[in-house]
């Protein structure tokens, strides 16, 4: 708290070094303690099937696959750098769930290290660097992202998204320095599409807090800013099948979209304030909602004209602000995706949400100091920090456990959002590859009569009950040859 007032000194290095060496060590720490349950934790039939189990992309090293695997996409994205990442797992770990969690785990803590840097260069506060970092590691909106294997492409471009922010938000950057940020963007963008918003914050980084003119800045970001749209064209030219996931709302047009999406901003808001009920699929309204749409609307309305209004004053704050809502970007649905709102989404806006509320708490911290004094003040704040981590960290415990494996993550998904086709459809082929062949056909029979369903919703589950019936017909085909193979050799081989 002591680097609330005033950057430290030169006198300070020994302290600042303590203090950077704490910090590193208390986020690894509440990384590890949270997170080692996850590495016996097992794939899920949720889109690890694609990545890993059946994914022949990550079994060979041969020139041939990775060409491949520099060229292709995996589930309607092309992610090359996050395929040859689970290439590297597959080498070393094969099939074994243990080593691609591991992995996961080790990206995530590296991210939380990212993060604390890159609000101690841009903040020169210890607190505000160790909050964020702290909250970003910790907490529970971020276990998708962590825990799921198939969500590697969210934490490799993230780690290469914050080291590019980290050379490119200098207040005297060098044309080296501008370079290597590039050359983390392109990384980024191989790994995830998200990274397209990397050269917009770039753009206003330059503006709010260098001060450049806008026309000097948006000429830096040309090379950028045609590395982000080609990537942008290519992964979107893959984004044709809408199989999996949820469907109605890819029937709204454009004007519907962008007015559900502003509820669903502040819904977003709402899991970092409160994050109870989490889950992996959600069925946010679409219809019946125009008194939420215009509330929401006002309010974002009433914080983009805050966040202006103090870009002279607080250009760090509109920064964060405005990252917070260009981050969210690619996943509202401009183009078409298979799910309306994800935990995973909150992955990298959370970050400018923590800064704000950190920087927020500094504050409080100074405007109590002529009332309670600055120790007692200072008391407060870290106590505070300190209730809020652990409440989360606990909150992060209780809902890990759900993504142990199939069986855990559906029936958790059953009692968040049962009406939701796709959730009784993957709980159908839980049970199925349990051999509990029976008790899958009727989860989908059920599914029929009790989901809002659409046409290709009931398309694929009768395929499924179709070919399930098949496959259970043959196999008593084959159990019936075989007993009467068994039968006619006891037969053979009888008195005579």
């Amino acid at each position: 708290f002591q680097a609330m007032v005033t950057p430290s000194s030169n006198e300070q290095s020994v302290q600042r070094s303590r203090s950077a060496i704490w910090a590193v060590l208390s986020i690894v720490a509440a990384v590890v303690w949270l997170y080692w349950p996850s590495l016996s934790f097992d794939f899920v039939n949720w889109d690890d099937p694609s990545y890993v189990a059946n994914n022949e992309l990550i079994r060979s090293w041969h020139p041939a696959n990775l060409t491949r695997v520099a060229s292709e996409t995996v589930t309607r994205n092309y992610a090359p750098l996050t395929i040859f990442s689970l290439l590297l797992d597959h080498t070393v770990w094969g099939l074994q769930p243990t080593g691609y969690h591991l992995t996961n785990v080790v990206l995530h803590i590296i991210n939380a290290l990212l993060v604390y840097a890159l609000l101690m260069q841009l903040t020169r506060n210890r607190y505000v660097a160790w909050t964020t970092a702290l909250l970003f590691a910790v907490h529970p909106v971020q276990v998708e992202t962590v825990v799921w294997i198939s969500s590697r492409k969210g934490l490799l471009s993230a780690g290469f998204m914050l080291s590019s922010l980290i050379f490119w938000c200098r207040e005297e950057r060098t044309a080296k320095e501008e370079g290597i940020a590039i050359a983390f963007l392109v990384a980024a963008l191989l790994s995830k599409a998200i990274a397209v918003m990397l050269p917009p914050v770039f753009l206003l980084y330059d503006v709010l807090v260098r001060r450049k003119p806008f026309s000097e800045s948006a000429v830096r970001q040309l090379v950028p800013g045609f590395l982000a749209f080609i990537l942008l064209t290519t992964t979107m030219s893959s984004q044709t099948s809408i199989s999996g996931g949820l469907r109605d709302h890819l029937l709204l047009s454009k004007i519907q979209l962008l007015a559900v999406d502003t509820t669903l901003l502040w819904r977003y808001v709402g899991m970092l304030l409160c994050p109870g009920d989490l889950c992996v699929l959600y069925n946010p309204p679409t219809q019946g909602i125009a008194l939420a749409v215009i509330g929401a609307s006002a309010g974002l309305i009433a914080v983009a004209a805050g966040a202006w209004s103090s870009r002279r004053e607080y250009p760090l704050v509109t920064l964060a602000v405005a990252t917070f809502y260009l981050m969210f970007l690619p996943v509202l649905n401009l183009f078409p995706l298979t799910t309306l709102i994800n935990d995973r989404y909150l992955y990298l806006p959370s970050i400018a949400f923590f800064a704000l509320a950190s920087g927020g708490m500094v504050w409080l911290v100074q405007s109590m100091y002529s009332a309670l004094g600055k120790r007692i003040s200072m008391g407060v704040g870290m106590a505070t920090t300190v209730a809020a981590a652990a409440m989360l960290m606990l909150a992060t415990s209780d809902y890990l456990p759900v993504w142990k494996n199939s069986n855990t993550l559906w029936a958790h998904a059953m009692k968040q959002a049962p009406e939701l086709m796709v959730v009784r459809i993957q709980q159908a082929h839980t049970l199925y590859d349990q051999g509990r062949e029976t008790d899958a056909m009727r989860v989908l029979h059920a599914a029929l009569s009790d989901c809002p369903k659409t046409s290709v919703d009931r398309e694929r589950i009768q395929k499924l009950l179709e070919e399930w019936l098949r496959t259970s017909a043959e196999a008593d085909m084959e159990r019936q040859r075989q007993r009467q193979l068994s039968a006619s050799a006891r037969s053979s081989v009888g008195p005579r």
